[in-house]
């Protein structure tokens, strides 16, 4: 069984649906993708996922599952608690609280993880916070920046954590950092949703890759199967 399991999923804003039947599924352990062009959908599935949708929304129709239970409808903070991160595009960082103020807000084992995350394991894998531990988190880079909101998702010890455009305006060297760290947490064992557009780094990280077009799914499959067809990269992509 897989530990996210959305199935069916419709959502609407206001007088608009948004998607139309989506299933998407993540298995312990995995590292997936969603993947698609700007405004087919992808940001909304993560957020009625995680239970951000603002209140005009409203799903139609579908389940969302995680770990058995059904999520659907439940508050962010109860998604949180049941092992869902985000790491949300734009990163949403605290300014006025230094760096590792901005990690020790949200440190938890609610889990009773065996290793869990700390601050150290995250310093070990972002020297550059452990140098930067007492700067305001509008003193960072961009790059530092999504060091820092990676790691504060990761201070909570989740079962399943979500990238939304993390590498998004990064700089070349800076986004390389970024997915070297994705790749230590594929080897760590940590099962990861990542929304991206950098399909040739993606094929080397995920293990499977779901695109959407206006709210449906248009192709799954896995990195073998993705690398082996540009042709699907040009028509959903735009790559």
């Amino acid at each position: 069984m897989s530990l996210l399991d959305v199935a069916g999923l419709q959502l609407a804003y206001v007088q608009s649906q948004v998607l139309f039947g989506l299933d998407l599924a993540v298995a312990e352990g995995e590292v997936a993708t969603l993947l698609g062009r700007n405004g087919m959908g992808k940001s909304s599935t993560l957020r009625v996922v995680c239970g951000l949708s603002p209140a005009p929304a409203g799903i139609l129709g579908g389940t969302i599952r995680f770990a058995g239970a059904d999520i659907a409808g439940w508050t962010p903070d109860r998604v949180a608690r049941a092992g869902i991160a985000l790491v949300p595009e734009g990163r949403q960082i605290f300014p006025n609280l230094s760096v590792r103020e901005n990690l020790v807000a949200f440190a938890a084992n609610r889990r009773r993880v065996a290793e869990p995350w700390t601050l150290e394991r995250v310093f070990a894998l972002f020297p550059r916070l452990a140098e930067r531990q007492q700067n305001m988190g509008n003193q960072l880079s961009g790059g530092e920046q999504q060091m820092l909101a990676i790691g504060r998702a990761l201070l909570t010890n989740p079962r399943l954590l979500i990238l939304d455009e993390a590498t998004e305006g990064l700089a070349p060297l800076v986004r390389e950092e970024i997915w070297q760290c994705l790749a230590r947490l594929r080897e760590a064992g940590q099962t990861t949703l990542v929304v991206d557009k950098y399909v040739e780094r993606l094929i080397r990280l995920a293990d499977r890759h779901t695109i959407i077009e206006r709210g449906r799914v248009v192709w799954r499959g896995t990195s073998s199967e993705l690398d082996a067809d540009h042709g699907i990269w040009h028509r959903y992509l735009g790559v």
